[in-house]
């Protein structure tokens, strides 16, 4: 009556996904360490989009870091050390629909998983690579990794890491076929969340190296860091990560940045050493994703199968 709607039902939808449809078991990091404000972030993200749990998989190696997928209520798959970038791509030339999420640490990524770190950045399938830098093997209690510093006293370096660190941006700038590479912190919870969400929307392999805190073995690693924004680079610019004026206020340095520009990310990556830039150093989709290849008949029936392999046989025979 009166020209409103007589029908005052609400449309529900079918299902509506709260924080809780993403929380696996208990997480057993640390008190304070960086890996759970990374948990709750690709959450968030999740929950804010409404993505389908068991459309979700995560993916992970070996290491502290390695823990993400019992800790999502989502499918998940606990590699072995160094393999989580195969398994990854298994998947995801399989079941391209999937939402693929890979939990590695600098050990597991960067040293005997470096090989197919090289190839799977060159494949560049769709999925989230989050590389939990805290420069350190924190699992196995505390030896040198490939990103420790110079002089990080460890279990097998007691004297101090004697080479320069691996830097993962450098490495990632030089690879063939990079088509995603940021940087965050894990004690900026929003720039964190943008930034992984920057990923996450990127068509092809959103590689994001997370500066995260170990509390219980490099403390002292990300201390000045936190306590000095000044030290940290904040990439501007309209493709990078939005973050709330009050969050970017925080920085004090900050420096416009076309991602396009290959260059510019490789040098900024290299200056480092001087600020330690967070964002996106570069992002280019149009670069091939092998994916696009491996899921080529896919939707074939098993005879339209059979019959390609008997034509396949057929050029064999005398």
């Amino acid at each position: 009556m009166f020209g409103l709607k007589d029908d005052w039902s609400y449309d529900m939808p079918e299902r509506y996904f709260t924080l809780e449809d993403y929380e696996g078991g208990v997480a057993r990091w640390c008190p304070g360490c960086g890996d759970l404000a990374v948990l709750t972030a690709v959450q968030k993200i999740l929950r804010d989009a409404q993505q389908v749990p068991e459309n979700t998989v995560c993916v992970s190696g070996i290491g502290c870091s390695s823990r993400f997928p019992h800790y999502m209520k989502t499918y998940g798959f606990h590699g072995l050390h160094g393999r989580p970038l195969p398994v990854a791509c298994g998947v995801k030339s399989r079941r391209p629909e999937l939402d693929v999420w890979v939990a590695t640490g600098d050990g597991d990524c960067c040293s005997i998983g470096a090989g197919h770190w090289l190839h799977a950045i060159r494949y560049n399938m769709d999925m989230v690579v989050m590389l939990f830098d805290n420069n350190v093997y924190g699992l196995t209690k505390k030896q040198t990794s490939p990103t420790s510093p110079l002089g990080l006293k460890t279990n097998t370096h007691p004297q101090g890491a004697w080479l320069p660190p691996l830097d993962p941006l450098v490495a990632m700038l030089g690879f063939t076929n990079s088509s995603f590479v940021a940087q965050t912190v894990d004690w900026n919870p929003a720039h964190l969340q943008a930034t992984l969400h920057a990923a996450w929307q990127h068509k092809g392999l959103g590689f994001v190296r997370i500066l995260q805190r170990c509390p219980t073995y490099t403390d002292s690693v990300f201390e000045e860091l936190q306590k000095d924004p000044s030290r940290l680079l904040l990439l501007t610019g309209a493709k990078q990560p939005a973050l709330a004026a009050g969050v970017a206020r925080i920085f004090v340095n900050q420096r416009d940045h076309d991602s396009l520009d290959l260059g510019a990310a490789r040098s900024i990556a290299s200056s480092a050493h001087e600020r330690v830039p967070i964002g996106v150093l570069f992002q280019d989709e149009s670069r091939p994703r092998y994916e696009d290849f491996t899921t080529v008949g896919l939707g074939m029936t098993p005879e339209q199968k059979l019959a390609a392999l008997e034509r396949e046989l057929d050029r064999f025979a005398v």
